[in-house]
């Protein structure tokens, strides 16, 4: 089963982790917390959710990964100002690997510089900056990019978000 790294810190969308997470984990596999400090807690922006960190950004390595998961809500909007978050991200890109992003995850990716070409979704916010990033934006449910890249707009898209990242994982 595939290992994946899920890169979160506080305000993220709290049924973008959850759910999502809930479905990797029941399908077998692995999700690995990653954000600046080991064992530290950081809360959803709805107060619903709390996630104990695993792995500092530090002391990881993008090559033991088998994929990526990125939560919306404010997380990657603060992640992406950390070059050391960036460079993670973009080393799955470069990868080939699966990259899972929902809601204004692909905010991560824009400061990446990863997304120039590709079809995607993501927030109805985000929307302007990634077509500026090269996007060929869809506004769907789900947008499945190649073998590699799963997007989605909001928390109602989330089965179908699921759904299709589990299909790339097979």
């Amino acid at each position: 089963m595939s290992k994946i790294a899920c890169v979160i810190t506080d305000y993220f969308e709290d049924s973008e982790y959850r759910d999502p997470a809930q479905g990797f984990k029941e399908a077998g596999h692995t999700v690995v917390a990653i954000e600046k400090e080991k064992g530290k807690t950081v809360k959803g922006k709805q107060g619903e959710v709390e996630v104990t960190i695993d792995e500092s950004i530090d002391q990881v390595n993008p090559g033991d990964f088998d994929a990526l998961f990125i939560p919306g809500g404010f997380s990657p909007d603060q992640l992406r100002a950390d070059d050391r978050f960036v460079q993670f991200a973009k080393s799955f890109m470069d990868d080939k690997k699966p990259v899972f992003a929902i809601c204004h995850g692909p905010q991560l990716l824009i400061t990446a510089k990863t997304l120039d070409g590709r079809s995607a979704t993501g927030f109805t916010s985000i929307r302007v900056d990634m077509e500026n990033a090269g996007v060929n934006f869809k506004d769907e449910e789900v947008v499945v990019c190649g073998s590699q890249l799963v997007t989605s707009r909001n928390p109602d898209d989330i089965p179908a978000f699921t759904r299709e990242s589990l299909n790339l994982l097979k």
